[in-house]
């Protein structure tokens, strides 16, 4: 895969941190050229999401079969019975359009891709406050059941502590600091 001087953003953090929005806020930036890397999905597709935008959503069958071709620079089975990969492809197409592409994925996945890219990688964790706030923002999203909930908590309690790896901590407590600062770093990037 050639890079044809692209980077890579990936922004990576525990469920209900915040990731989602920040990485949608630059996105609506135009001067910043990024393009969403759409990640593949097993699970089910919630209401609010729309296919090709937010995930690829396949069985888990198919999802193992483009394990077997080889298809994914990274994926992770994060819950038992759901996958999430990144296409080969679809990192291709960002970058053979002129594109700096941006992630927002899990920690792991955040972690794998950040030691693929190398250099031309910028790892952001977005931190939430606690996670009392944490906890809070996942019952508010109103997606989810509190055994779901639970297990998210559970699992981002181990996320937090993979937090030194990424290049950038960025603490989710105000958003619109949050925002600025994010655009910020992505900018100061940009220009080295």
């Amino acid at each position: 895969m050639s890079n044809n001087g692209g980077k890579a953003f990936i922004f990576s953090a525990p469920s209900g941190a915040g990731k989602t929005t920040i990485v949608r806020h630059l996105l609506d930036i135009s001067d910043l050229n990024l393009a969403f890397s759409v990640s593949v999905t097993s699970r089910q597709k919630r209401d609010n999401e729309v296919e090709g935008h937010d995930y690829y959503f396949v069985s888990p069958e198919d999802f193992k079969k483009r394990i077997n071709n080889r298809e994914f620079l990274e994926w992770e089975e994060v819950y038992s019975g759901q996958f999430y990969g990144t296409l080969r492809g679809e990192i291709d197409r960002i970058w053979a359009a002129g594109h700096n592409v941006i992630f927002d994925i899990d920690v792991e996945g955040g972690l794998n891709l950040k030691k693929h890219f190398g250099n031309n990688a910028f790892a952001v964790f977005v931190q939430p406050p606690s996670l009392e706030t944490l906890r809070f923002r996942l019952r508010n999203r109103s997606t989810e059941s509190s055994e779901k909930i639970a297990m998210r908590i559970s699992k981002a309690e181990k996320e937090l502590t993979f937090a030194p790896q990424f290049d950038y901590l960025l603490l989710n407590d105000t958003l619109e600091v949050t925002l600025q600062t994010a655009e910020k770093k992505v900018r100061e990037i940009l220009s080295k």
